[in-house]
């Protein structure tokens, strides 16, 4: 287990029960406290939680070469996001493979913040930066608190000069919350309305506290990486790279396409791309399997006898009262209906289903009012 970076809030994770054993992205993370993940997700579901998002890599990028030097790096065309924006991004190897996913918010003119999980954004990027006038530096300090669910804007707005209320879903700007400065940012890995609180580790403890303090009254909550993980799997949202079975994974092959621009010029990759194109040994799609318990990951998924895919991601959805499963099958079983079977202790049915499970529409992220 690498623990190379802290949180400021372990202190608060370990009082809520949680005895950081497990980490991610080299941060201890309070994957359980003493409350029940269940009860937490009814807390987002419901209300809002509140999650310490800290293990989070932020990269600042920024130079007269940052916008350039982002194109050349990512499959997303960089320049037709505007100050205050933010989108999700991916970077491929030279042969077309996902080897991380990123959030950029655009802060200027050649100023931006990369967000990165457990992949090597960081590599591939000093790597490449010897061509631009570029400079690239990991933010420590930063901490990240990201309040979930129906009642986060009512909870936060309050307590800030900004519109909140108008803060359109992938944008984000900087303000103050509870006196101190941050940005915000609403977005999240709920499939709920949410934003996201940037902070100095200075401020951590105050905002965190802040948080829960204003929102006692309403039910809100913190709530562990467990809680997370159910909630981002009713919500369809994938996991690099636990959803990118094969090692070498197309954004083809996860239904990223719309984070591939092939009309922009020249990127790491494009042409691999552009060859693989069409060529997909297997596509995620979303299961519904007949079991009272979550199936176990990398469960090897049957048709007709043949081995047909791999489960990634699952979980058991009280929410929902199923069992769900995300999965690399082959192309030609990825019609809604199709049914499968999954070998995990017993032969299991499992049926494709429309991804998201939970909010199909998007309507809790995307409101129809928002839609244009």
């Amino acid at each position: 287990m690498s623990t190379s970076r802290q949180s400021v809030l372990n202190d608060r994770h370990r009082k809520l029960g949680s005895d950081l054993s497990s980490s991610w992205n080299d941060m201890p993370v309070p994957q359980n406290y003493s409350t029940c993940p269940y009860e937490e997700t009814a807390a987002v579901r419901y209300r809002a939680g509140l999650i310490d998002v800290s293990g989070l890599k932020i990269v600042k990028v920024s130079g007269p070469d940052a916008q350039a030097f982002l194109n050349h790096l990512l499959t997303t065309d960089v320049s037709k996001a505007k100050p205050g924006d933010s989108h999700i991004s991916n970077i491929v190897n030279a042969d077309g493979a996902l080897i991380d996913d990123v959030l950029v918010y655009v802060d200027g003119p050649n100023q931006y913040r990369v967000s990165h999980g457990g992949g090597i954004f960081e590599e591939a990027a000093n790597a490449a930066k010897s061509r631009f006038k570029v400079e690239i530096e990991r933010d420590n300090n930063v901490h990240i608190l990201s309040l979930q669910g129906p009642l986060a804007l009512e909870t936060l707005a309050p307590h800030t000069p900004m519109n909140l209320a108008s803060l359109g879903y992938f944008h984000h700007e900087k303000t103050t919350l509870f006196g101190k400065p941050v940005s915000i940012a609403r977005g999240g890995y709920s499939a709920e309305r949410g934003y996201e609180v940037f902070c100095s580790a200075t401020d951590a403890h105050h905002i965190w506290d802040s948080i829960l303090a204003a929102g006692k009254d309403k039910g809100v909550m913190p709530v562990s990486w467990s809680c997370l993980d159910i909630v981002r799997v009713e919500g369809g949202l994938l996991f690099f790279p636990f959803d990118m079975t094969h090692g070498d994974t197309t954004p083809w092959e996860v239904r990223a396409d719309w984070t591939v621009d092939l009309s922009k010029p020249d990127f790491i990759g494009k042409q691999a791309l552009i060859n693989k194109k069409g060529k997909e040994r297997s596509v995620i799609v979303g299961l519904e399997v007949a079991h009272p318990d979550a199936v176990t990951p990398l469960s090897k998924i049957t048709s007709g006898g043949k081995e047909v895919g791999v489960v990634t991601s699952t979980t058991f959805s009280r929410h929902l009262m199923k069992s769900l499963a995300m999965a690399q099958v082959h192309p030609d079983l990825t019609r809604l209906g199709t049914e499968l079977i999954i070998h995990d202790g017993g032969d299991l049915k499992a049926t494709v289903v429309q991804m998201p499970f939970y909010d199909p529409m998007r309507l809790k992220t995307h409101p129809l009012s928002e839609r244009t």
